[in-house]
């Protein structure tokens, strides 16, 4: 028998963690406008250590004051020196931009309550995971590329271009966000959206799965008796997987972080000056915040203050100071990359859409010297007043497509080319993807006909089969819609608006 010891040994293990400041910092730059102001107000009711200004802001006469008041709150940023703070009364977060025209009465109403969005849920997840700070920045890219309905709006090769990493890195990444809740989150498409939901519900390997797998664009096209030859089955099991595939969901978040409709504030606003653009800080509905000062008497107290006391003010004090230093480096750091994006988009603000620039987050990350995941977390769900309307930020990096002329342009003016030719098409002969690419090529834009599908999927446009109008095909599209077919509803993109397939 086999003598068993006791021993100790010495190992080493690395292990993530996350200053508090820093979370504090990244959970603000990603909250938009309206849903900041009630973090704040939040952080107001909770921390005794915080207090709101209720000063009326002075009045400003034009715009020529504002570069000023502009500069100081980007200075602001900077590290907060305490021992010289609690000498003086100083007021640390306050709005930055308050001189508009309009009456009062035309401000936007303020939401009373914050929603839990998609990108909270998942960027909540991440932190439970065993990443590296790579990982987690990588993460935070790949979250930022998922729409409000969970699905993944960007390839891997194309991240990993963007962050500068291997598709390998990027997607050893995917794939951990791709078991988070809600099931389905992260997927490409519906037979990825569809198959993640069976694998969650250990259906893999089963009818279902087989029917999803390898059928599933093919089952509006085939009966129960057809499919069941297919998969070596019978055809009242088929029935019974299609009641399941029914079950499902075509769009991972679907029903779970909707929101009631509100107006969209823009975080930031541009201007012109004369011959250049200013960016402000749309603000004005922010508390203005400060240290209460009536507090710091009990720190200087000695022993007369009870130590509990004193731990606790510690405590919020602390809590106060990485909330005014992320307030105010959320601040300059979206004025920082929304003046580097003005700088790049300068010929589509001055003459439209049309000339609007391919654009990537990895070269403005370059240009004001942060990291993608940073530009990422500024450009989702925020949105910015320029003199041609409001954009959501995003708007404003595009991927290029190159011309014969040698020049690049954005992928959303291809797009706005490719829908222009399918409303001018003779709708009893629609044109082919490839017919497209022709034509476009004929524009002196090189496109492939892959990339002509792929941009009109994306648009929600149907194929060219679909596009079809004869009066034949009327009279069965009107008896389809009174009597639709599940198993056509299951076959479609998800971004079909059907969703009676899955209940």
């Amino acid at each position: 028998m086999a003598n068993l010891r006791m021993s100790q040994t010495v190992s080493l293990r690395p292990e993530l963690t996350v200053r508090p400041d820093l979370i504090q910092s990244l959970k603000l730059l990603m909250e938009p406008i309206l849903n900041l102001e009630q973090v704040l107000r939040q952080n107001l009711a909770e921390n005794p250590l915080l207090e709101e200004i209720e000063e009326e802001p002075e009045e400003r006469e034009g715009p020529e004051n504002h570069e000023p008041e502009r500069l100081k709150e980007a200075n602001l940023g900077n590290k907060i020196d305490w021992q010289e703070f609690f000498g003086e009364d100083k007021e640390w977060a306050g709005p930055s931009y308050r001189d508009f025209s309009e009456n009062d009465e035309e401000k936007p109403e303020r939401v009373q309550v914050v929603e839990k969005t998609l990108y909270d849920h998942l960027f909540d997840q991440l932190g439970f995971t065993r990443l590296s700070d790579e990982e987690v920045d990588i993460g935070a890219y790949i979250i930022g590329n998922i729409d409000d309905s969970g699905f993944l709006t960007s390839d891997v090769k194309t991240m990993a271009e963007e962050l500068q990493k291997t598709p390998e890195q990027v997607q050893k990444v995917l794939d951990v966000i791709r078991t988070f809740d809600p099931p389905g989150v992260g997927s490409r498409d519906l037979r990825e959206c569809l198959l993640s939901q069976l694998q969650e519900q250990g259906l893999k390997d089963t009818l279902v799965w087989e029917l999803v797998d390898r059928h599933l664009y093919t089952l509006d096209k085939k009966s129960p008796m057809q499919l069941s030859k297919m998969t070596d089955s019978t055809p009242e099991r088929v029935v019974t997987a299609l009641e399941v595939i029914k079950g499902l969901s075509p769009r991972p978040a679907q029903g779970r972080f909707t929101k009631a409709a509100a107006a969209v504030v823009p975080d930031l606003i541009v201007e012109k000056l004369d011959d250049g653009y200013v960016v402000y800080h749309n603000d004005r509905n922010l508390p203005k915040l400060r240290i209460n000062q009536s507090y710091k008497a009990l720190i200087k107290r000695g022993n007369k203050t009870p130590e509990t006391t004193k731990n606790y003010v510690r405590e919020k004090l602390e809590q106060a100071r990485w909330l005014i230093n992320a307030i105010n480096q959320r601040r300059s750091t979206m004025i920082n990359v929304m003046e580097a994006i003005v700088e790049e988009q300068m010929e589509f603000l001055e003459k439209g859409e049309d000339y609007l620039k391919p654009l990537t987050m990895e070269q403005i990350a370059d240009k004001v010297g942060m990291n993608v995941a940073t530009i990422s977390r500024v450009a989702n769900g925020k949105y910015v007043q320029t003199p041609l309307g409001v954009f959501e930020i995003k708007y404003f990096f595009n991927t290029g497509v190159s011309t014969t002329g040698g020049d690049d342009l954005s992928k959303r003016v291809v797009k706005n080319r490719i829908e222009a030719i399918i409303t001018r098409e003779n709708q009893a002969s629609p044109l082919s993807d490839q017919e497209i690419a022709v034509l476009m090529k004929q524009e002196g834009i090189n496109l492939a006909r892959r990339t002509v599908t792929k941009y009109r999927e994306e648009m929600g446009i149907k194929a060219a089969r679909f596009r079809k109008q004869t009066p034949r095909k009327i009279v069965e599209s009107k008896s389809e819609a009174m009597e639709p077919s599940p198993l056509t509803v299951a076959a479609k993109s998800p971004n079909a608006q059907d969703q009676e397939f899955f209940g």
